[in-house]
């Protein structure tokens, strides 16, 4: 009965460990503003999903997607796939990242974004987002400077 308990006790320690690890699954919801050349300045809101795996004490590399709205009738939802490289500073996360961004309205052209941006803790597993992020569409491009709030898991 003692090992048993031993091995129990071991193996909750494990999982109570694991969220501690920083290999973690994220979500969050932001909101922000759009413009660019030949763009008036609209409000959007979106929402992600996405990992973090360490690949060594401070850095990571993550994937993510993401769904976004530019708050304006007729425009369509974007759909983004995106990958970032960040490093880890004290409890901040610094990265840059990049992807393809599939908008669904008609007349609409697809395109490839870069970005960067911070995360910091708020409270447990809590954490506030800044970032911004270029698309460059056939024709014009355009910008977004965004913040939200997440929740790691």
């Amino acid at each position: 009965m003692k090992i048993q308990v031993a091995l129990f006790a071991a193996a909750a320690a494990l999982v109570a460990a694991t969220p501690a690890a920083a290999n973690e699954f994220r979500v969050e919801a932001r909101g922000g503003l759009t413009f660019g050349e030949n763009q008036s300045n609209e409000a959007m809101v979106g929402a992600a999903a996405g990992y973090d795996y360490d690949i060594s004490e401070g850095a990571f590399i993550g994937l993510e997607g993401s769904v976004d709205k530019v708050l304006v009738d007729g425009s369509g939802v974007v759909l983004g796939g995106t990958a970032r490289l960040g490093m880890k500073e004290g409890n901040a996360k610094f990265f840059v990242d990049g992807g393809y961004s599939y908008l669904t309205c008609d007349f609409c052209t697809d395109a490839v974004h870069v970005g960067l941006g911070v995360e910091q803790p708020l409270s447990g597993n809590v954490y506030g987002k800044v970032g911004y992020r270029h698309f460059f569409f056939e024709g014009t491009d355009s910008n977004v400077v965004a913040a939200g709030v997440g929740m790691r898991f």
